[in-house]
């Protein structure tokens, strides 16, 4: 009898960790369903604003987006006090958040300038590279181990980019760099914000985040905007639209999904949400390929299909380890929650 009984308590434990794993998927499906149509939502409408509607200002654009944000956060937390703030420190403020909100900064700049030089497609396509670099920087950063079969699972997605890229019908160079370069700005700041998230000292939700990240983030937009988009708007001859209505409801949506983007954070990994922009992507190549008439070639689509799999794969390899993890009490501590399983 002794025996059975030292036994079931580590049995409890492994049925409680595998119903905590399966709760913690249900939620993260919500949230990530949600992201995903707010997502493809805002890519297509920002593609919309800047290439056809005539207002080609990437950085502005973002601005407006940062200003709508910083506004509606601050009336969410100082004004209504629906949110409750936290007791931000300086220090954390300075070495923490400003260089979240610098990262964002880049990476959103550089990303609505490629709307300007490449098909929508074709960035999603590029995008696929995304969580190669999210692992090789949380490597970096001690929140991913290095495993040689990981790696060479990034080799195929960059094969798989790099055919897509090869096949892509009006491909450009300057667009093409400026899309890595934000992929590259967006991986640091997505495992920074993982780290931060769960750091024990600070405990931020959706709305704080916004509240903290907008307006250091409209800050460092100002540089761009009046070295470069200012005088340029300031000289042009062309007609400039500016319809209110369209460039604060893009806005809106723009809003809506930083809302997601950091509830996703903070309930799933940052992994999660790296695979959950590949269902996006799909989805993304396929409409804007239709509304926007971009010409898709087969070489192109055998390309993201390759890196689509080993995406795929990737996931798999690491819902399995995690699993793993839920399953072994020694390494995580199940009464924690979920978050020790991904840092």
């Amino acid at each position: 009898g002794g025996e059975a009984s030292s036994l079931s308590p580590h049995a409890h434990r492994a049925a409680s960790g595998a119903m905590g794993i399966m709760e913690e998927a249900l939620t993260a499906y919500t949230y990530v369903g949600l992201w995903v149509g707010l997502s493809a939502g805002v890519i297509l409408y920002n593609k919309y604003v800047l290439a056809y509607f005539g207002f080609p200002f990437p950085v502005a654009l973002t601005m407006i987006h940062m200003a709508f944000c910083s506004s509606l956060a601050f009336l969410i937390v100082r004004v209504f006090k629906l949110v409750k703030g936290i007791n931000m420190t300086r220090d954390i403020y300075l070495n923490k958040i400003v260089p979240i909100a610098g990262l964002f900064a880049v990476s959103m700049w550089l990303s609505n300038t490629a709307y300007l030089y490449l098909s929508v497609a074709f960035i999603q396509m590029v995008k696929a590279m995304m969580p190669c670099v999210v692992y090789l920087v949380g490597c970096a950063m001690k929140v991913e181990t290095f495993k040689r079969m990981m790696l060479l699972n990034m080799i195929v997605i960059t094969v798989g980019v790099t055919i897509a890229s090869f096949g892509e019908l009006n491909f450009n160079w300057t667009g093409f760099l400026l899309q890595l370069g934000s992929i590259g700005a967006e991986a640091v700041r997505i495992v920074s914000i993982q780290v931060l998230l769960a750091s024990a000292d600070i405990k931020l939700n959706s709305v704080t985040t916004l509240y903290y990240v907008s307006p250091p983030c409209f800050m460092f937009l100002c540089l761009p905007f009046a070295l470069i988009e200012g005088p340029k708007m300031m000289a042009s001859n062309m007609e400039i639209n500016v319809n209110p209505a369209v460039l604060l409801s893009n806005a809106a949506v723009a809003f809506a999904l930083n809302m997601a983007v950091y509830l996703l954070i903070g309930k799933t990994s940052a992994l999660t949400m790296n695979v959950a922009g590949v269902v996006k992507d799909w989805i993304l190549i396929s409409i804007s390929s239709f509304l926007f008439i971009a010409p898709i070639s087969n070489i192109q689509l055998w390309g993201y299909m390759l890196a689509f799999l080993a995406v795929c794969y990737y996931n798999y390899a690491k819902y399995k380890e995690r699993e793993t993890a839920a399953l072994n009490p020694i390494k995580v501590d199940t009464k924690d929650g979920p978050q020790k399983s991904f840092v």
